[in-house]
């Protein structure tokens, strides 16, 4: 096989061609995802999800719909702060995950569904929630798009995710570990692939501007952002419009 035809690397891959990666990526290391999580974290995942859901003013009564939900962390979070009237709504376009998310939220409704193309009625929820998705969507502007019609009008949405770092220093590590420290730890759990693909897609990812831009294209105003673990995280929030 010549070097030309060979099979592009997940992060290379652009459509429904990326859809169909990222969902094999997730359905490989659904049994190890919150475990690499914490790693990779040092746990302190569960408070940058706390920060975004601050950013957004969860009230206790919302409707509440979690994107890319995975194993249903952000809904623990979100079910935390919801009261008797609220309601939290997960979906996964993986079902490995999905299922793990029954596990870990049963409270919460969920739907195998792609956030490209939702199930949903216009107008149905209150804050749209994503956490490391919106980077694995096929089409970043669609899922954007599908986040507004299905958000009453003044919802909130809230995105957190990787970033790259600004500051030089801080960013030659980040990718240092991401390209030569991670992959290994994924290899000894069986997949090195799938950890390569975290910080190339990273790397591929609209930059903070970029990402608020998009927000603003698909009907969002107030779009803010706000840099956490220097710079490695960034959350992006606005309001429907």
């Amino acid at each position: 096989m010549s070097a030309s035809s060979a099979p592009l690397a997940p992060w290379e891959c652009e459509g429904s061609e990326k859809r169909e990666a990222v969902r094999g990526i997730f359905a490989q290391i659904a049994p190890h995802y919150d475990r690499m999580n914490s790693i990779m974290s040092m746990s302190l995942h569960g408070m940058w999800r706390q920060a975004g859901l601050r950013a957004v003013g969860l009230r206790p009564m919302d409707q509440v719909l979690d994107l890319c939900c995975g194993t249903g962390d952000f809904l623990v979070s979100a079910l935390r702060r919801l009261g008797q009237g609220g309601r939290a709504t997960g979906v996964d376009f993986c079902a490995p995950m999905l299922s793990l998310a029954s596990k870990k939220a049963p409270q919460a409704r969920l739907a195998l569904a792609d956030a490209c193309r939702l199930p949903f009625r216009a107008e149905s929820f209150d804050v749209v929630t994503v956490g490391w998705g919106l980077r694995n969507l096929a089409d970043l502007d669609a899922g954007l798009q599908e986040a507004a019609r299905v958000l009453r009008p003044g919802g909130r949405i809230v995105s957190v995710d990787m970033a790259v770092p600004r500051n030089r220093l801080i960013r030659g590590v980040s990718r240092w570990l991401g390209v030569a420290v991670l992959p290994r730890i994924g290899a000894w759990f069986g997949s090195k692939t799938a950890y390569e693909y975290l910080p190339r897609s990273t790397q591929a990812f609209a930059t903070r501007e970029e990402l608020a831009a998009a927000f603003e294209n698909a009907g969002f105003r107030g779009v803010l952002w706000k840099d956490l673990m220097m710079g490695n995280i960034c959350v992006h929030w606005g309001i429907k419009e």
